[in-house]
């Protein structure tokens, strides 16, 4: 009987069912496309993010910088350091000028570092899948010529007739210095699945592994390589001390760069910066992304002096037409699925509810011989159920048509990611603009890159279009049925008498 009365209703009121099914396809085919782009642009600023903070980092861990508490132009203490020559100091050249030169490492500035202990209190957390700490530095380098001031007579003043120094770089008794700077980053060799290191691929030589934990080796970031003329074999000096550099790598991002210019063992480079035992940030990985939020908390409770991040608080960094698609989808993709929804669902209960009372004789009918309220509510909303899921199946259609069109086009977004970088850590050595210099403010480094937008298509979206449809169509159906079980028998007969 059920299915009597139900190919009845869909046959003999097609109009209705056509109208109820394009409104309903039209919701379920805009929430697809919303929920996929959503899912896209956060695709895609996780991959701007993972140049940057490493693939598969979903929490960073970090210590907000204290305010200054020294005199400008003490080291660390809110100054850009300082160089000390001794007498005995530097080189005596053929001019008689002397040459000097003095490197530093040091933590890189707007960071602050912590007790390493910390890396163990995160990965006892639950559902943390990996972790790796990271120390980053700044290693500046200066290199001048004093003239030879021996020349001048004893106890003379400048001024008073008193030959000038010789030598220099001029050879006119002035002096000439550069002061170049490049980023370090130490980290354990073994923990590349998460991490910088993990969003970098080999371009030549070799990378870092778990047998140079003690050794100075470095691994130069390509660019940087080129710009300060350095090859594999080649050694480069950090903080005073030779390292063999054996290999160089690039962004799995074609127009980022990577995090460092330089990435050496954690332990080497606590060491050569007199930082035993202390790190910058730790990078976390959860078990699943249903963890993160968990992670974030319970890392919070071990740690309550640090500062705990996630790729969506991180997300906030990435400006660009990313950002801006991000924010369109956000508010006015949510809310326009959300209004046509509910057109959508008002016009099926609507349509339902007319259907019914053109059909009051046949209900009136059907309650005189004995049909029971539950049983004519279970056949309204069975047709409209129908007749909405009808409709959503159109709608996946059509969505996921759209999606593959779109994808297909290979719409490109611009994104840029902006991160802090000490003097000098993204031009190379004795790079021009800001922080190119010595006591250069640290420079924010912008990394841009173009991505290509692809809403995934999953099962899930296409699980939540049908429930979604199946909803409609129960609504529906039950404000049309409890209509037409109020029915009374003799006033629905009376009613077409």
């Amino acid at each position: 009987m059920f299915g009597t009365y139900l190919r009845r209703e869909l046959v003999g009121r097609r109009k209705q069912t056509l109208i109820i099914a394009i409104g309903m396809a039209l919701a379920i085919a805009l929430v697809i496309l919303v929920q996929s782009f959503s899912a896209g642009v956060k695709d895609a600023q996780a991959s701007v993010l993972e140049s940057v903070y490493g693939v598969g980092t979903d929490i960073t861990v970090s210590q907000t910088p204290a305010a200054p508490t020294g005199e400008p132009g003490e080291s660390g203490e809110g100054g850009p350091g300082r160089f000390d020559f001794g007498a005995d100091d530097g080189t005596t050249t053929d001019d008689g000028s002397t040459a000097v030169s003095q490197s530093r490492l040091s933590a890189e500035r707007g960071t602050e570092t912590f007790d390493a202990a910390a890396l163990d209190s995160v990965l006892a957390v639950e559902n943390v899948a990996a972790a790796s700490a990271t120390l980053a530095l700044t290693n500046t380098t200066f290199d001048g010529e004093l003239p030879d001031f021996s020349q001048r007579q004893e106890g003379a003043a400048p001024g008073d007739g008193a030959a000038p120094p010789s030598g220099g770089a001029d050879g006119s008794g002035g002096s000439s210095f550069d002061v170049n700077s490049f980023t370090v980053l130490g980290l354990d060799p073994s923990g590349d699945s998460v991490g910088p290191l993990s969003a970098v691929t080999l371009a030549d030589g070799r990378g870092l592994d778990a047998d140079d934990a003690d050794s100075n080796v470095a691994v130069l970031d390509s660019a940087y390589a080129t710009s300060a003329e350095l090859a594999v074999g080649d050694t480069v000096n950090i903080g005073g001390t030779d390292f063999e550099i054996v290999g160089t790598v690039t962004s799995t991002s074609s127009d980022a760069t990577t995090a460092s210019n330089v990435y050496v063992p954690l332990g080497v480079a606590q060491s050569v910066a007199g930082l035993d035992g202390m790190v910058s940030s730790i990078s976390v990985q959860a078990t699943s992304s249903t963890d993160i939020a968990q992670v974030k908390s319970d890392i919070k409770a071990a740690l309550p002096d640090a500062t705990v991040s996630t790729q969506e608080d991180l997300a906030s960094s990435v400006s660009g037409s990313l950002a801006s698609a991000s924010s369109l989808i956000s508010n006015l993709g949510t809310w326009l699925s959300l209004s046509v929804l509910v057109a959508a669902f008002a016009l099926a209960i609507l349509f339902t509810i007319s259907g019914v009372a053109r059909r009051t004789r046949e209900f009136g009918t059907l309650k005189a011989i004995g049909w029971s309220n539950g049983r004519i509510i279970g056949q309204v909303a069975g047709e409209s159920t129908v007749q909405a899921l009808i409709g959503g199946a159109i709608g996946v259609i059509v969505g996921i048509g759209s999606i593959l069109i779109l994808n297909a086009a290979g719409i490109t977004l611009g994104a840029s990611a902006t991160t802090s970088s000490s003097p000098g850590g993204a031009g190379g050595p004795g790079a021009a603009g800001p922080g190119g210099g010595f006591g250069g403010a640290a420079a924010a480094v912008v990394q841009t890159t173009d991505v290509v937008l692809n809403a995934p298509i999953t099962g899930t979206v296409i699980a939540v279009a049908a429930g979604i449809a199946l909803l409609g169509g129960l609504l529906a159906g039950a404000f049309g049925g409890w209509r037409a079980a109020r029915l009374r028998p003799a006033e629905a007969l009376r009613s077409v008498s």
